[in-house]
């Protein structure tokens, strides 16, 4: 049973390094780490005057420009020509929690109709409350597999599937074409959609963790959830038959009774705010047809995205 590790890379840091080390010691070993870098010079001077087997042996450099990046065909081109089993997505700001992470999320695949399985998402130690009650809301402590019988019940959380660590069957994976590709956001969830309507399942691992966590700034929030709704926008195919909103609803109303149980009431002041941000970059997000060119820039996180795409 063989593991291929792809992850895409953009000014690197130290933290990629211990990354690194931290796959090189799990229980079960990747056969190969792949990182597919956008822009060569950052990594190179990130790895000027390092021998690579520091980082805990060799590792495969793929290098792109910032204008060939795409959430979805970069991952695709680190996959490209794998031998491997499995396949496993990870973003550079991800490190394993222990050295069981590769292991136990091998485990849900004992499961033969389980093609996609990702990992528990912990908060590092630098994150704020709201985000804590984020990782917590979205990576709960039991396990669930999901399948197209459970998009009633859960709408779209039956698609969540994130690529900060995510595992595939690499045959099934090939087999249904890979991530999508002009993807501005979403590639993960847009292919657990293809995998679920072909009959497939998707395992969350509450098992296997990794530390995960981002203390975004309101306009931060704002770009992101913009962005996030325009990769929803442009698959309505996915989007248009399961609610969001609902879930929406479901994620204030736990925030307000977690923060009261962590004796910060008064909390909710300013996340509340941060949601009015979120919510507002998500409507404009979800109309940007509506928008000029002009307007969209300000709103996007992803320039070079929707000048790629407008050509």
């Amino acid at each position: 049973m063989t593991i291929d590790v792809i992850i895409p890379t953009y000014k690197p840091d130290e933290k990629l390094l211990a990354m690194i080390k931290k796959l090189r010691e799990q229980t079960v070993s990747p056969n190969r780490i792949v990182l597919v870098n956008t822009e060569q010079k950052y990594l190179d001077n990130l790895l000027r005057g390092r021998k690579y087997d520091n980082c805990g042996r060799f590792f495969e450099i793929k290098n792109i420009s910032l204008r060939e990046f795409d959430h979805g065909g970069t991952r695709n081109e680190g996959a490209r020509g794998s031998s491997a089993d499995f396949l496993l997505f990870m973003t550079m700001d991800a490190c394993p929690a222990d050295d069981k992470l590769i292991e136990n999320m091998l485990k849900a695949f004992d499961d033969r109709n389980v093609a996609a399985v990702y990992a528990r998402q912990l908060a590092n130690e630098d994150a704020s409350l709201s985000e804590r009650f984020s990782r917590r809301f979205n990576y709960p402590e039991e396990p669930l597999v999901k399948s197209a019988a459970d998009k009633e019940r859960l709408g779209i959380k039956t698609y969540f599937c994130s690529n900060a660590c995510a595992m595939y069957r690499r045959d099934v994976f090939e087999k249904l074409g890979g991530f999508p590709k002009d993807m501005i956001f979403n590639e993960d969830m847009v292919f657990a959609h293809t995998l679920v309507e072909n009959g497939y399942s998707i395992a969350y691992a509450a098992d296997a963790a990794v530390y995960h966590s981002h203390n975004y700034t309101n306009m931060q929030q704002f770009h992101r959830n913009f962005d996030l709704a325009v990769s929803q926008a442009m698959h309505p195919e996915v989007f248009d038959d399961v609610s969001s909103e609902s879930e929406g609803k479901s994620y204030v109303r736990e925030a307000f009774r977690y923060f009261k149980e962590e004796g910060k009431p008064l909390y909710f002041i300013p996340f509340s705010v941060t949601c009015a941000f979120r919510l507002a970059g998500y409507k404009l997000g979800k109309n940007y047809k509506k928008l000029t060119k002009r307007q969209i820039l300000k709103c996007t996180n992803s320039k070079i995205f929707f000048y790629k795409h407008w050509s």
